[in-house]
């Protein structure tokens, strides 16, 4: 269940620090399968469409290019006003069909694999691809991410000046403002933490796997964002926790397991799931109700 459910859960708790701010991030997903992509063509062989690097600076580069994208979702989101859920549902559609078109203007192909044959990949395995063992049970290095990343953010939310600037920002944008709270930077740096996050499951996971697909991370900004809501976060902003999130995103992982487990049709999942959203929207706004009557 831990070793299913870390990739999500790194991605929830990054989705909820930008959800407790007010905002969303649709294109999670497409910059994950866009990352782990960008990294396999730069490593791959110059007579297979690739550019023949080595690990170091591909990885870098992929993670400069996830940035990127994150820069431009929050710049759009801060400068348009518009909401951030039409900007980067439009994001998600762009870097998708740029993913999978540009992958096959290099190298004919939209899966390419080979990592582990690559000059470098050793040091990466063993920083994002081992394993390692408690009480006889193999555990991915991924889930020490996971609760690192929640570690790092439940910090910087509970213990910090930037954590009040956040909740500030979801919670009442013009307060915050006019107390000199800088909206516009909190939140571009939050869209460049969820690009971050995008960019470590699809690092993980390109290692993990010794490949990349450039499908990979369909539907992952959604299940971010339910787990994130099921965690406690309020779709309204102002309101949540890394730690919330980190638990919604163990359900998920939960539900997956148990569903396979039991026996149980798998096309019962997606209505579960929908039915778990609904009824936490629900409780949620109840909850936010009877508090601010309070």
């Amino acid at each position: 269940i831990l070793n299913r459910t870390a990739p999500l859960g790194i991605l929830a708790v990054a989705v909820a620090l930008l959800m407790i701010a007010g905002e969303f991030d649709l294109s999670i997903g497409s910059i994950l399968g866009f990352a782990g992509m960008a990294l396999l063509i730069l490593v791959s062989p110059v007579d297979a469409g690739g550019f023949g690097w080595t690990m170091v600076p591909a990885v870098g580069m992929a993670l400069l290019l996830a940035l990127l994208i994150g820069t431009v979702n929050g710049l759009l989101v801060v400068t348009t006003k518009l909401p951030s859920f039409i900007i980067t549902l439009g994001t998600l559609l762009i870097v998708r069909g740029l993913t999978v078109a540009l992958s096959r203007l290099r190298t004919n192909r939209t899966q390419l694999g080979n990592l582990d044959e690559v000059s470098g990949f050793g040091l990466f395995h063993d920083v994002f691809g081992a394993k390692f063992s408690i009480f006889g049970s193999n555990f991915n290095i991924s889930i020490l991410w996971w609760v690192a990343l929640a570690v790092v953010a439940t910090w910087l939310l509970v213990r910090t000046r930037q954590g009040n600037w956040i909740y500030g920002t979801g919670g009442a944008v013009e307060a915050a403002r006019n107390v000199g709270v800088p909206v516009r930077r909190v939140k571009i740096a939050l869209f460049l933490t969820t690009a971050f996050a995008a960019f470590l499951v699809a690092l993980i996971q390109a290692v993990e796997f010794t490949g990349a697909d450039a499908l990979r991370g369909t539907d992952q900004e959604f299940n971010a964002i339910i787990a994130a809501v099921v965690g406690g976060c309020l779709l309204t902003g102002g309101y949540g926790s890394a730690v919330g999130a980190a638990l919604g995103a163990l359900l998920f992982g939960m539900v997956q397991q148990g569903i396979v487990i039991t026996g149980i049709d798998g096309d019962w999942y997606r209505v579960f799931l929908g039915g778990v959203l609904v009824v936490a929207v629900i409780f949620n706004n109840f909850i936010r109700q009877r508090a601010s009557r309070r």
